[in-house]
């Protein structure tokens, strides 16, 4: 089904830049909608923390308190769905959503697109380590490091990365252990400083992450040795949630990110991207600021349009 109505807007992605980005833009009296699939990657992660006045929530309980809010605004729609297909119009975009089972699907029209989709991390085939993911097995300190701080840790990596996260979380830690799951691929100078900072290097195997409800009690190695620690942290590979920006040509980073300018612009004039969709930085107030500085971008744009059209 294909619907009439030309939206100024429509953001795909609803976690918390693309709302963020609806917001802004709602309040600038445009008309949004926001097309939400559902599968923000923090969604099994029990508290956010570092966003001041929410410190402590949790991300379901943050995205409701915002739809909520977002439902005083009439010009903002808020819409369930899969975004499959986006494509450029003579004027503007047309974006199709996944049929369901009782319907074909729909085609939406905007003058602006939003990219807020996010990504999606890629679990190693490690026993327990997709259970802990967002728990006990942790990616960034700033966001749980102080839950954790004083407390048996551990880095699971390898090589500079390994390194880089080590002198990091090493600052948090009680007693902090790096897991290379392997051979060690360290410089003899990265581990000469690691054995200054008394962390030792594992190159022990990992076979499971033993944990209760996601919470890890110990790291199971491939001899059969235990290493208790509260949590570990660690970093996954991830992929776009989606090819809509390929399939737009928006011009994408080595790593796989989309490539965005200083306000969240992409290499196709009229669309835009916010959030994890565009940075490594996946913190909540980063995707929160990102998505209404990108938002009061949009608005400026179509005024300026506007302004165009009226006077020339």
């Amino acid at each position: 089904m294909t619907t009439n109505k030309i939206y100024d807007v429509i953001i795909i992605g609803g976690s918390c830049a693309g709302l963020s980005a609806a917001l802004v833009l709602g309040r600038s009296l445009r008309e949004v909608l926001v097309i939400d699939a559902g599968r923000p990657c923090n969604r099994q992660t029990p508290h956010s923390h570092g966003f001041l006045t929410r410190d402590g929530e949790s991300p379901t309980q943050l995205l409701a308190i915002a739809r909520e809010q977002l439902t005083h605004y009439p010009n903002v729609t808020l819409r369930t769905g899969l975004v499959v297909k986006a494509e450029k119009q003579t004027e503007g975009f047309r974006v199709t959503t996944q049929p369901e089972a009782t319907d074909a699907g729909e085609d939406f029209s905007a003058r602006r697109l939003l990219l807020a989709t996010g990504v999606f991390d890629i679990m190693p085939d490690l026993p327990g380590f997709a259970e802990c993911w967002g728990r006990s097995v942790l990616h960034c300190p700033y966001c749980h490091g102080y839950e954790v701080h004083g407390q048996p840790l551990g880095v699971l990596a390898n090589g500079e990365v390994g390194y880089e996260m080590a002198t990091l979380i090493q600052h948090w830690a009680g007693h902090l252990t790096l897991f290379t799951n392997g051979p060690s691929t360290l410089t003899d100078t990265q581990k000469n400083v690691l054995g200054q900072l008394h962390i030792p290097i594992v190159e022990t195997p990992i076979k499971a992450i033993a944990h209760q409800a996601g919470m890890l009690t110990h790291l199971l190695l491939a001899d059969d040795s235990t290493k208790p620690l509260s949590a570990v942290f660690s970093r996954v590979p991830f992929r776009q949630h989606t090819n809509i920006a390929e399939q737009l040509g928006c011009e994408l980073q080595e790593n796989g990110l989309i490539k965005v300018g200083e306000v969240g612009d992409t290499s196709v004039p009229g669309v835009f991207a916010a959030g994890d969709t565009k940075t490594l930085y996946r913190q909540v107030t980063q995707a929160v600021a990102g998505g209404a500085k990108t938002g009061a971008w949009i608005n400026r744009e179509l005024l300026t349009a506007s302004l165009q059209e009226r006077i020339f």
